[in-house]
């Protein structure tokens, strides 16, 4: 018999590779902000918009990665 891959795995490694490139540059660009400015408001207004720009580029790519399959 042959295994069918289980769709929940890769739904799941799949969410977690988006939510990585979402998460990442924003605390990167929070820290950066901070050790450079010495400001948590202006850090965090930083890494909030650094955020909502990454949260634009994961839409397009999780497109193309979550292909529906129609057989």
């Amino acid at each position: 018999m042959e295994k069918k891959p289980d769709p929940t795995k890769g739904a799941f490694k799949k969410g977690s590779i988006i939510a990585v490139i979402i998460t990442v540059p924003s605390l990167i660009a929070f820290f950066i902000a901070w050790s450079i400015t010495g400001d948590k408001i202006m850090s965090a207004i930083v890494g909030v918009v650094v955020h909502f720009i990454a949260m634009g580029f994961s839409l397009k790519l999780s497109k193309k990665i979550f292909k529906i399959k129609q057989d």
